[in-house]
């Protein structure tokens, strides 16, 4: 049994709890043994009372014992809608101890990410990305701890623990592997629902195993009640005690208290009044202790438990409204009856620094004792205090949350402010539930369509479902005009799109287009409805789409931003038909000013989407001007990451920076890149189309450094098997599915796939070869059984090549040939293939048709070239392949 301490009230929880202290020092002390060793992760969970506080608090003195610095934090009942609020207690010393320029230097290109999470920057004019503030969080954290180590975090209350914390401890849970930081947290079982239920599993999960702590047994109780109330406590009160509390600790050391208060003697004749004075210690017996106070101590806890945690004396005192002297009295009033407690040492005057219940179960009982009527009142007037000291819309929002609707335009406001700084900050959930809270007011009608947009653009990418709603019924009222109207309409057809309504995005569009006059507003509405056809992979393809785009394409010399994307979405058409290249570079080149992206056509600029830049990009990339789709996706690579953007639009970034190394021919980078991309994917979430532009790339990365066996793995592990998303993936999924069961030696089922590519690009009218390369890998493996067929489909491939016109088609179109061929005719067509190749900016293609030039025409200097290239590519197969024909020597000259 743990040793009793000289105040039993402070250390009661920590009987029986030796298996608990002994994981917490066996952390502490392998923290402390390396600077570079892993971190570590205990999660404690126990029912309300059950001491995981007292163990917390034991945790801290046992680190500090050991030279550890330590920062700790509490989520609170009444304070989970407020974003970041104990990430920011559990910094705060970190930050109180850094002058910002200190901050700035620490925190480094995370500064403008983290720091107005933090509350130490101003937030930029953009919505923040709420993955890259988490992201940033994180780092922010891994900087300081480095400064700090060895540092210990402890986080109470976890379950009460705002969403954004929990987000971001899930995220530093999991680079803990690398970081030598100890993070201690407790947590109830339950009580929590939705995506909080599921961030608290997965901290759960990176613990392994949780510890769940149990209740006293009789015996402990006993040893328990006999070092508070003497040795003298005999064993049918001491038994009575534990049947009371159920072993609960808290209620344990509550009604030993009680038992002090009234002068019980701790004897058998005794027990019987237990019962009585335990439901006095707690629950209405608690409130009526408070009540017994006064009046004056009950309203200032009432004040305290409205305010919540990190209690102000001075705002406590405001809102209760009383004089600071008397504010401080009833503190101590309700220090000594253990019910308010002060941070700052004991000993020391209260200063304007901050207050805290003893027990979040005090907190609770006396929020809840608190008349309904009144609690609202005093939320209201704690909003306005919050208000008045300066602390922002967004501060005082939590309390506006739990005002009643009351017509109230000014609340709107505000909470269309508050809104507005959460999103800022990284927050959209607590953006949504201020916006929600301003439409039950209701908004006057002249601004209630606005509140609906807004709503609807903090929900887009979480919640494409309430997003179409919500902007449905803005568009149905009026208050949205011009370009605002314009903007609703494209976002709810995103929202429409990212709910996988497509057809019903389009409509959307063509309607709201069709009542509007010419001019840009009208045009830009006609360029997103050919985006999204354009990104669309069905086989319900429009008879006549390219050539009503061409016509329209035909008035627009790249004026503004409205004909910069149908110039765009016009090269990409022509792209993906294969049409003559050069007129696909000359339609994007004229979508640019100056060879650079137009000022509100940036990767980070909301207007139009990541979608088209993505489509500008990638018809460089298939066109053969690498340079510019490398240039562009690098750009975007910068800009998300300079804008903490970590999320979706990041992946995006590495997977298509990832294609245009892997067309290119850097092999060992495009990899890398696109293993980075799935990474980020994975975290956004399985099943969207970023998901599958990175798998795709990365297996087909890997077949062609002939890495198989891996490429098979990663398809199984990410499922990249049908059915296929509903938008165009590139590089072609089919193709590319096709040629992963070749190559494990799945022959009829990698037939059957390439046919299956072959039937949806005849179906959209896809006729560019090197995207959808399905016919030549379709055309090798039927040489055998089918020469026929395999020579149709390499004639009709060489043809569409050669009216695409880019040295890449034309020589794999060539390389295909040769390949079906023998003698002199394969010798002539893959010298071809190499003249070709040796000029496109794709050098495994190169590579590829030196090696098989060099085999076919067994020349040791070709197969030597190609090996070269082979290797700098990073052709792992491919350098195998010469290799081998080299090492044997036979009928090489």
């Amino acid at each position: 049994m743990t040793e009793a301490r000289p105040e039993p009230a402070a250390s009661s929880s920590l009987w029986e709890r030796e298996a608990e202290i002994a994981d917490v020092v066996e952390a502490v002390r392998a923290l402390r043994a390396d600077a570079s060793s892993s971190g570590s992760l205990l999660v404690f969970s126990g029912e309300a009372g059950i001491g995981k506080t007292a163990l917390l608090a034991e945790a801290r003195r046992i680190a500090e014992a050991h030279g550890c610095t330590v920062w700790s934090a509490r989520g609170g009942e009444t304070v989970t809608s407020v974003p970041f609020n104990v990430i920011r207690q559990l910094l705060q010393p970190a930050i109180v101890s850094l002058m910002p320029e200190e901050a700035r230097e620490y925190l480094g290109d995370w500064y403008d990410i983290a720091g107005p999470a933090l509350g130490i920057a101003e937030p930029g004019e953009r919505q923040a990305d709420p993955q890259g503030v988490c992201d940033g969080l994180v780092a922010a954290v891994r900087r300081l701890a480095k400064r700090e180590w060895p540092l210990v975090l402890i986080v109470d209350d976890a379950h009460w623990a705002d969403q954004e914390t929990l987000q971001w401890l899930v995220a530093f849970a999991e680079r803990l592997d690398d970081l030598p930081v100890l993070v201690v947290v407790a947590r109830r079982p339950g009580d929590v629902s939705g995506e909080r239920a599921r961030q608290l599993e997965a901290v759960a999960a990176a613990a392994r195993p949780v510890l769940t702590l149990s209740a006293l047994t009789p015996d402990a109780t006993a040893g328990l009640t006999r070092a508070t109330l003497g040795e003298h406590a005999d064993a049918p009160f001491c038994r009575e005690v534990w049947a009371v509390t159920g072993g609960n600790p808290y209620e344990t050391v509550e009604l030993l208290a009680k038992v002090q208060d009234s002068e019980l003697e701790p004897v058998e004749a005794s027990a019987a009044e237990l019962r009585a004075l335990n439901r006095s210690a707690r629950g209405r017996g608690l409130v009526a202790r408070l009540e017994g106070l006064g009046i004056d101590a009950t309203r200032f806890a009432w004040a305290a438990a409205i305010l919540g945690t990190g209690i102000s004396l001075d705002l406590a005192a405001q809102l209760a409204g009383m004089q600071r002297d008397e504010a401080v009295r009833c503190a101590e009033l309700l220090g000594a009856a253990r019910i308010l407690a002060a941070t700052e040492p004991a000993g020391r005057e209260l200063t304007g620094g901050d207050l805290e219940f003893v027990h979040p179960l005090i907190a609770s009982a006396v929020y809840r004792s608190i008349p309904d009527a009144l609690r609202t009142a005093m939320h209201g007037q704690a909003a306005w205090a919050v208000t008045e000291s300066g602390r922002g819309a967004a501060a005082a929002s939590r309390h506006l949350l739990e005002v009643h609707p009351d017509d109230d335009p000014e609340l709107v406001e505000q909470m269309r402010e508050a809104a507005r700084e959460h999103l800022a900050v990284g927050a959209p959930d607590a953006a949504r539930r201020c916006l929600e809270r301003a439409l039950a007011e209701p908004p006057l009608p002249e601004v209630h369509a606005r509140v609906l947009y807004e709503l609807g653009c903090a929900t887009l990418l979480t919640a494409p479902a309430t997003t179409i709603r919500h902007l449905r019924t803005a568009l149905d009222q009026s208050g949205l005009d011009g370009d605002l109207r314009v903007d609703a309409v494209f976002r709810l057809s995103q929202a429409l799109v990212h709910n996988d309504q497509l057809d019903e995005a389009v409509r959307t569009v063509d309607t709201e287009a069709a009542r509007l006059d010419p001019g840009a507003a009208r045009m830009r509405l006609q360029a997103v409805h050919y985006m999204w056809e354009g990104i669309h992979a069905g086989e319900d393809h429009v008879p006549g789409r390219s050539r009503s785009l061409a016509e329209l394409v035909k008035t627009c010399t790249g004026r503004d931003n409205s004909e910069r994307a149908l110039l765009i979405l016009r090269g990409f058409d022509a792209m993906t038909r294969g049409e003559s290249a050069e007129e696909v570079v000359e339609l994007c080149d004229r979508a640019l000013v100056n060879g650079r992206l137009a000022p509100g056509l940036g990767w980070t600029d909301t207007e139009w989407g990541i979608e088209l830049l993505m489509m500008l990009g990638s018809s460089y990339a298939y066109a053969d001007r690498l340079d510019r789709a490398e240039s562009l996706f690098s750009e975007a690579l910068r800009s998300y990451t300079s804008a903490g953007w970590s999320g979706g639009h990041l992946a995006l970034a590495h997977a298509f920076l990832g294609l245009a190394y892997r067309r290119r021919g850097r092999l060992r980078d495009a990899e890398t890149t696109l293993r980075e991309s799935l990474r980020i994917a994975e975290r956004v979430g399985r099943g969207l189309p970023l998901y599958w532009s990175a798998t795709c790339g990365l297996v087909d990365t890997l077949l062609v450094r002939g890495d198989v066996q891996e490429a098979w793995a990663i398809a199984e592990q990410y499922g990249f098997a049908p059915p296929y998303p509903s938008t165009i993936v590139l590089p072609d999924t089919r193709s590319v599915r096709g040629r992963l069961l070749l190559a494990v030696g799945r022959v009829k089922d990698g037939i059957n796939e390439l046919e299956a590519a072959e039937k949806a690009a005849a179906a959209r009218g896809h006729h560019n070869t090197v995207m959808a390369p399905w016919a030549l890998d379709l055309a090798r493996a039927l040489a055998s059984d089918d020469p026929a067929r395999a020579g149709a489909l390499v004639t009709d491939a060489r043809r569409q090549a050669e009216r695409f016109g880019t040295d890449t088609a034309i020589g794999e179109a060539l390389r295909c040939a040769a390949a079906l061929e023998s003698g002199q005719r394969a010798v002539r067509l893959a010298a071809q293939a190499v003249t070709y190749l040796e000029a496109s900016p794709c050098q495994y293609e190169h590579a590829a048709a030196r090696v098989e030039y060099g085999i076919v025409a067994r020349s040791v200097s070709e197969l030597g070239k190609g090996l070269t290239l082979a290797r700098s590519c990073g052709a792992d197969g491919l350098v195998a392949r010469a290799e081998e024909v080299l090492a044997t020597g036979r009928g090489l000259r």
